[in-house]
């Protein structure tokens, strides 16, 4: 990508990452998505079918399925993703959370990663990288489905992960070191990873050349 055509990163405050209700918001992010992936583009025309016909896609209490940010968190240097055993399924992840009615899913990426992660100075490219429908078994709720949108979120240089209640434990990884992980994470979890780091030192590439 041409450097002068690279989004400017954003960080927390920022106007582009003002919470909205409007579904047509994440609508947006989503139909504007280059995706490098034939699940990511199903799983995008699955979203927007069930969004078209849920007007509460946006909330937890939509009781099928309803609309996740997710942040695919690097190192200054892109060569390594922030992960997070997660209590309630216990599984390793990316960081991420409920929309909670706000359709404004780059803001709550960015939000969800900094509250998991405990990281001052995330800041966010502004763009969907990889889209993905998934079934989660929390204990205390019945199956359903996560509509996750995902972001790449650059961490400061060196940047210390202290998280929160919500994940065991956290681990700075390599796409390598993933399947070394206790459970391994999911395909759906492989992929991101994969995408975000080759997106990411992309970005640095295009920085660098300028």
């Amino acid at each position: 990508m041409n450097p002068q055509h690279q989004p400017a990163l954003t960080a927390e405050g920022d106007r582009t990452l003002a919470p909205s209700s409007e579904l047509a918001t994440a609508v947006s992010l989503l139909s504007a998505a280059t995706l490098a992936s034939p699940e990511a583009e199903s799983h995008r025309a699955w979203i927007l079918e069930f969004v078209d016909h849920h007007d509460d896609a946006a909330l937890r209490t939509c009781p099928e399925a309803h609309l996740t940010g997710s942040a695919h968190v690097v190192d200054a240097q892109a060569r390594h993703t922030l992960v997070l055993h997660h209590r309630k399924l216990g599984r390793w992840f990316q960081p991420g959370g409920h929309a909670d009615g706000d359709t404004n899913l780059a803001g709550v990426a960015l939000r969800e990663a900094a509250e998991e992660t405990g990281i001052v100075g995330l800041r966010l490219l502004p763009e969907v990288i990889d889209v993905d429908v998934h079934r989660v078994e929390p204990p205390t709720e019945e199956p359903h489905l996560h509509l996750d949108v995902r972001f790449v979120v650059f961490a400061p240089p060196g940047a210390e992960a202290t998280g929160n209640h919500e994940s065991l434990g956290l681990r700075w990884v390599t796409v390598e070191q993933l399947d070394d992980l206790d459970p391994p994470v999911d395909s759906s979890t492989h992929r991101l990873v994969e995408l975000g780091l080759s997106r990411a030192r992309a970005y640095l590439s295009d920085q660098s050349s300028t």
